[in-house]
């Protein structure tokens, strides 16, 4: 189980008085929006990254995974990347991942 650590939230009457409403435990309901928000932020950075990745991730997509892997010592590469497994894929600017046509 997680530790529990107390903070002071300042909050609006009116939002306190909406919670209170549909939530005995105030605490919890805080918590749960928290967590929630903080997901979709991550979604929203993760979002964000695809379409606009650093320049390093780019260079790297431009290098191509193949080139990449090899590129690993042996006793990693070996038990990290299985080359042979998913599809073949492009980096294209503006559009993100798609997969490479033959």
């Amino acid at each position: 189980m997680a530790s529990i650590e107390r903070v002071t939230v300042t909050l609006p009457d009116d939002l306190v008085k909406d919670i209170d409403r549909l939530e005995k435990n105030r605490s919890r309901f805080v918590a749960e929006a928290v967590r929630r928000e903080l997901g979709r932020r991550r979604r929203a950075e993760l979002r964000r990254s695809l379409k606009h990745p650093h320049p390093e991730s780019a260079d790297l997509a431009e290098l191509g995974f193949v080139e990449w892997a090899s590129e690993l010592p042996e006793e990693d590469g070996g038990a990290l990347v299985d080359i042979s497994a998913g599809k073949p894929v492009r980096w294209v600017a503006g559009k993100g991942w798609l997969e490479r046509r033959s």
